[in-house]
């Protein structure tokens, strides 16, 4: 008995020893939904079919197997060993885990489960975190179709301790990325033509999958013509054929283009479009310097602001064309190497100064309505919607050219001669006094010493202004008036009456004639004098006035 009692100790002893390991064993029956397994111990256990099916699949496990489980406890209170085949995988899955994560291998898993910020992964038993970042490359929306399937990951943490692993499949792909992108690097040659597929689109271009590597179609080399926006052009997931403009090693960027696979219309393009040739284009875009027209797909020349209006000046070309419209417009300059052509729109309309000076050429009188004011004279609008400027100097033949201009208001209508149209410089130049003649010109033909017949116009203190000609005016100083200081009273005079008067000075440039009643008096004394003798002679000078007086009151009579 007690020998009996020491074997059996010793045999509890010995199975003692399974408890925490993990051994194999033998699959002996399946009842129901257990497995029952021999691992050598006094008694059997029991294990669950579901610890031997992958996730999402059935058991495939059957009689006489050969399996590992982890010995939890040698027997039970129903005398059963306690087994795990969880446990068991668990335990092999942390010590290849361990391996994989030192070497920075991959590692297979399967996503199984969804959980706050992320997934659940199965690597052979052993369960990991898989962050939302780390499942792909790009967001995904969808992962349903990447679950319960076997695929590689990279384990980026890892604590055993606490039964932490952290996954991604994120580093696989661009590890597989980076290898493709390497070797298509190695095979693309710059004028290569490849097929590819626009994952994409951006402002300034699309993005197009080689088969592993992406790159840039710029909206430049998309087409020969201008385009608004890259989505006119490419759809994403659109198959398309490009060429291999230029592929940086150092970056690994590839730059693609389209419109090079298309003949360049560019070429010989200053033989297309002559210089002074019109053509009809669209108008494509407008801006605040002129309007781009499109002449042919690919070929766009730019019409100035300064080209666009014979008499538009300081106006936005989008108040003068549209966008889309139809317009004729001629060559102006041809730059093949800048690929530049300088438009003009106004050169295939009728020149309006040339018209102005064939219908009125100068001395011709015309008449419009007044534009605007300067402070140097009046712009006149006038036929062929130009405009004409009356000098001040131009525009009163006496008073100061501030003071005729101050007459006007803008919008009265007024007349002019033409005195001059420049078609060159677009200037036309108009005089409104020379409509009637220069009330100057008869006093110009006066000479000093002439004697003048002048009417009395008014009458001031400092003396009185005369009428000469039609029109001309002139002054005679008080001390002027007569030879007589008692008689150099203004008041004298009444508006109205006839005086004679002597022309001391004729100043031809400032238009100014100096007269003298007292100078005449002088002139006519120092006559009388010389006809009809001297004092000398014994005759007063009353005598000789009187008879110089009555002489001339003969001829008079006479006449």
């Amino acid at each position: 008995m007690a020998d009996f009692e020491a074997l059996l100790n010793e045999t509890m002893s010995e199975d003692s020893q399974f408890e925490g390991q993990v051994v194999r064993g033998t699959v002996t029956a399946i009842e129901s939904d257990l497995a029952v397994i021999d691992v050598g111990l006094k008694a059997e256990g029991r294990v669950p079919l579901r610890e031997f099916a992958a996730p999402g699949k059935a058991a495939e496990i059957s009689v006489g197997d050969q399996v590992e489980v982890f010995v939890e406890r040698v027997e039970n209170a129903n005398g059963e060993a306690v087994l795990s085949r969880d446990k068991a995988r668990r335990e092999e899955s942390w010590n290849h885990l361990e391996t994989a994560y030192e070497k920075e291998t991959h590692v297979e898993g399967v996503i199984f489960g969804r959980v706050k910020g992320g997934f659940t992964v199965d690597l052979s038993g052993a369960v990991a975190f898989l962050p939302g970042s780390q499942v792909d490359i790009r967001p995904v929306r969808d992962v349903t179709p990447l679950m319960n399937i076997p695929q590689p990951f990279q384990i980026l943490k890892m604590d055993r301790r606490r039964g932490n692993i952290v996954v991604s499949r994120r580093a696989v792909l661009e590890e597989t990325r980076a290898e493709q992108r390497a070797e298509l690097l190695d095979r693309l040659k710059e004028g290569d033509v490849v097929d590819g597929v626009v994952k994409n689109v951006t402002e300034y271009g699309a993005f197009v999958d080689l088969g592993g590597i992406d790159g840039l179609l710029h909206v430049t080399d998309m087409a020969w013509k201008r385009v608004n926006h890259p989505s006119d052009v490419v759809t994403i997931g659109e198959s398309v054929k490009v060429q291999i403009i230029r592929v940086n090693m150092d970056s690994q960027r590839i730059s693609l283009g389209m419109k090079q696979l298309e003949a360049d219309p560019w070429e010989a393009i200053d033989a297309k479009y002559p210089l002074g040739a019109k053509f009809t284009g669209t108008v494509t875009n407008i801006t605040d310097y002129g309007a781009f027209v499109e002449l042919e797909a690919g070929v766009e020349g730019l019409v100035h602001v300064s080209e666009m209006s014979w008499v538009k000046k300081n106006v936005h070309p989008g108040k003068i064309v549209s966008t889309s419209q139809e317009v004729e417009v001629m060559v102006l300059e041809v730059d093949p190497e800048k690929r530049r052509i300088s438009l003009g729109l106004k050169q295939c309309l009728e020149n309006p100064w040339e018209a102005f000076a064939e219908k009125f050429p100068a001395d011709s009188e015309v008449e419009g309505e007044i534009k605007n004011i300067t402070e140097f004279g009046l712009f006149v609008g006038l036929e062929f919607d130009v405009d004409g400027m009356v000098h001040m100097s131009d525009i009163d033949w006496e008073g100061t050219g501030e003071d005729a201009i101050a007459k006007f208001n803008k919008g009265d209508h007024v007349k002019a001669k033409v005195l001059d149209v420049d078609v060159e410089k677009e200037r036309i130049s108009l005089g409104m006094k020379q409509l009637s003649g220069d009330p100057f010109a008869d006093v110009a033909s006066r000479k000093k010493g002439d004697v003048v017949t002048c009417t009395v116009t008014e009458v001031n203190d400092g003396g009185i202004e005369v009428s000469i000609a039609d029109g001309y005016t002139a002054f005679i100083r008080r001390s002027d008036l007569a030879r007589d200081r008692g008689d150099q009273r203004p008041d004298r005079f009444a508006v109205g009456d006839k005086v004679d008067a002597l022309v001391t000075n004729v100043d031809r440039g400032q238009r100014r004639v100096n007269l003298s009643i007292k100078a005449l008096e002088v002139a006519e004394e120092k006559a009388a004098v010389a006809e009809y003798g001297s004092t000398d002679s014994g005759a007063s000078l009353g005598d000789i006035l009187g008879a110089a007086l009555k002489k001339a009151k003969e001829d008079k009579t006479d006449a």
